[in-house]
């Protein structure tokens, strides 16, 4: 058999060398590598790959191959570009170095299983091409929806906010002046106390009646925690009779505590969602884009 020019090739292998099996769907070519002298598999995609980058799989797996063409039946050549889908349709030569090798693909009605498999695999390439070439109009269009409801909510939480300050002001003024009351309150038991002690009455008189101060309050703080169900530590007292002085002053002034925290959980989810929205491995925006969102 002679090639393209009339060039003769030493050696035309039968076409059991070179076999062309569906797999999934897929084309796989099993070839002898000449140097290596061992079985390989390439596994093509028909719709996709070309005749050129089938051969270039073919030296890159053997560097010992200097030549690499495919011809026709009828010895002309095939052009690289020609997609796989078409070669493998109709019997073709493989010239490597100076072996030809007899191809005949499997007949077309015998794989319509196959065939309906790789129809399935060009419509999933299908929709990811689709998806990733509008995904980035997607993403810019949902950070402008998130941009917009963060302004909605900043400008409903604004008014809140003042309000909230305010109240917060006041209550922490109050519980602050509930902490020098009870200082005040104590210094002045202390002062009395030993006033009477030392001025008035004997030790012997006032020690009982400090004995029985120190049980009452034991007792005001064991009723302090069957009411609370908490230990009586300054802290968390503090805590407490703010809040009580807080709700209570957001009840007067028509203050919604609910609706503000649930105003600040929509925020800080919407300003989540952004944060991913904008990272580099899931957004890929042009630098234009970019500087107009800052």
């Amino acid at each position: 058999w002679r090639g393209r020019a009339g060039a003769p090739y030493s050696t035309l292998v039968p076409s059991d060398e070179v076999t062309i099996n569906y797999r999934h769907g897929l084309p796989v070519i099993t070839l002898t590598l000449p140097t290596r002298s061992e079985r390989c598999q390439f596994t093509v995609k028909p719709t996709v790959t070309t005749v050129g980058a089938f051969l270039q799989d073919v030296q890159r797996e053997d560097k010992g191959i200097e030549r690499a063409e495919v011809f026709a039946t009828d010895g002309s050549k095939v052009s690289d570009a020609t997609l796989m889908e078409v070669l493998l349709m109709n019997n073709f030569k493989l010239v490597i170095n100076n072996t030809a090798y007899s191809v005949s693909p499997p007949v077309k009605d015998k794989l319509s299983s196959e065939h309906a498999t790789e129809m399935e695999d060009i419509k999933s390439l299908v929709h990811r091409l689709f998806v990733a070439l509008h995904l980035e109009d997607h993403q810019i269009r949902k950070e402008r929806e998130l941009l917009q409801k963060l302004d909605h909510l900043k400008e409903e939480l604004l008014p809140l906010e003042e309000m909230k300050a305010r109240i917060m002001d006041s209550a922490d003024a109050k519980t602050s002046r509930l902490l020098w009351v009870g200082l005040a309150l104590m210094s002045t038991q202390g002062g009395a106390l030993a006033w009477l002690t030392w001025w008035v009455y004997s030790w012997d008189i006032m020690e009982p009646v400090t004995y029985f101060i120190t049980y009452g309050s034991a007792m005001a703080f064991y009723a302090y925690f069957v009411l609370t169900k908490q230990d009586y530590i300054y802290p968390d007292a503090k805590d407490r009779q703010f809040l009580h002085y807080f709700y209570w002053k957001s009840k007067n002034q028509h203050f919604n505590v609910e609706r503000y925290n649930k105003l600040k959980e929509d925020l800080a989810e919407a300003e989540e969602s952004l944060r991913r929205l904008r990272q580099p491995l899931h957004l890929r925006l042009p630098i234009q884009e970019i500087n107009d969102k800052d």
